[in-house]
């Protein structure tokens, strides 16, 4: 099946798309540990390369940078290989950034295997969500949201398990084990994806981010939509772990801590999604997810020791569910996978560059207010801006800003 056929609306899952899903959670798993595993052995990486939490902070914020502008380019270059093997592709340089980590020798290397790591993202995430409007059709939502819970599932899995790891290995081994997991997805996304299109994709048109996103008022509000959501996520995933080290937990509690929110964000990315699917109107989803976090966020930075595993699971269930139901909505706008695909990329990449921001802003505001208190209140003053953004996404408004034949010409 190539990545532009369409699937019956409302048919069971084949065969060889049932092998294609687990492809894509396996895949999935991958694109979180690079970040994930960073937070909970951050005291040991600091002092072992001297770095300040601002600089500490590109381990985070440069990857997400990277996601932003190939988001803009990332179609383009996946041409001469097509989409499911520029896939396979950037599996592969995941794998050989992460088996970097065994030996890096100093800063300015474990920086550059964070770039290495997040270009392989980027470009992993820009392309799958085109993959699975084309091979899922009316089902694309189901999948999208599994597809999104494996990808905080790996988050989870990373924080919890690699601070265990240093208990037993140094942090260098700790961070490059996970090599083996990036092998594996590649052996099964080559097996079972790669191999089975019937024609290469660049014999076709690609989408990307058409013209047409940056004049339409819609794109940007979803964009933005997207970057609040992903600040929140991609700002926990770095500074939550040290956070809670220096309210006197141990890197190995840090780190269950850490897993505890992503396992959260894995629950609310099942759970809301399939609310909304229930739902034509999802404002109603989009208010309970900011109203989680805006509590979250204000309790973590006024009250962070009276109930602070209460405080973590609001903000993991408002994450994992906003997350995945940005991309949702933003797929919902269009029909068409190949136009969907351009207006993802432009939602990703616009948000990515926007989301690139917050974990930097939070290192430098916290080395220079020896404090994180005013990052937390800046992160739940975006629930507010995100509930305001919210409920102009009514179902009705869809093709409003998308009309079908303009979408079609547009780009």
């Amino acid at each position: 099946m190539s990545l532009h056929s369409s699937l019956s609306a409302g048919a069971a899952l084949s065969r060889r798309q049932w092998l294609v899903a687990v492809a894509l959670v396996v895949l999935a798993l991958n694109l979180r540990p690079a970040l994930a595993a960073i937070g909970p052995l951050l005291q040991s990486i600091q002092s072992d390369l001297a770095l300040s939490f601002s600089t500490a902070s590109l381990l985070t914020s440069l990857p997400v940078l990277a996601m932003g502008l190939l988001s803009f380019v990332g179609f383009r270059l996946a041409q001469p290989l097509g989409v499911e093997r520029t896939v396979a592709a950037s599996i592969l340089l995941l794998a050989v950034a992460t088996a970097m980590r065994f030996w890096v020798p100093g800063a300015g290397w474990m920086i550059l295997t964070a770039v290495l790591a997040g270009i392989s993202i980027a470009m992993i995430q820009t392309l799958v969500p085109a993959i699975i409007k084309a091979r899922f059709a009316t089902r694309a939502p189901l999948i999208m949201g599994f597809y999104v819970t494996a990808i905080m599932a790996g988050a989870a899995i990373a924080a919890i398990s690699t601070p265990l790891l240093a208990t037993q290995l140094s942090w260098r081994e700790s961070l490059g084990h996970w090599v083996w997991l990036a092998l594996f997805a590649l052996i099964v996304w080559v097996c079972w994806v790669s191999r089975s299109q019937e024609e290469p994709v660049h014999q076709r048109a690609t989408p990307g981010p058409g013209l047409s996103h940056w004049r339409n008022p819609r794109s940007w509000q979803l964009a933005v939509f997207f970057a609040l959501g992903t600040s929140c996520y991609v700002s926990v995933l770095a500074w939550l772990a040290p956070y809670a080290q220096e309210l006197g937990y141990s890197s190995k509690q840090a780190g269950l801590l850490l897993g505890f929110l992503t396992a959260c964000e894995v629950v609310a990315g099942i759970l809301f999604p399939w609310w909304a699917s229930r739902r034509n109107d999802k404002r109603v989803v989009i208010a309970v997810l900011c109203m989680l976090q805006l509590v979250g966020f204000s309790a973590l930075a006024l009250i962070p020791h009276s109930a602070l595993l209460l405080w973590i699971g609001l903000i993991g269930l408002g994450i994992g569910g906003i997350f995945p139901l940005a991309m949702i909505i933003t797929m919902d706008h269009i029909e068409s996978p190949l136009q969907a695909g351009r207006l993802t990329a432009f939602v990703q990449g616009v948000g990515y560059l926007i989301a690139a921001l917050a974990p930097w802003a939070a290192g430098v505001l916290r080395d220079y207010l020896q404090s994180f208190t005013l990052a937390w209140f800046l992160l739940a003053s975006t629930s507010l801006i995100a509930l305001w953004l919210g409920m102009k996404f009514s179902a009705l408004s869809y093709r409003r800003h998308y009309p079908s034949d303009a979408v079609e010409v547009a780009g």
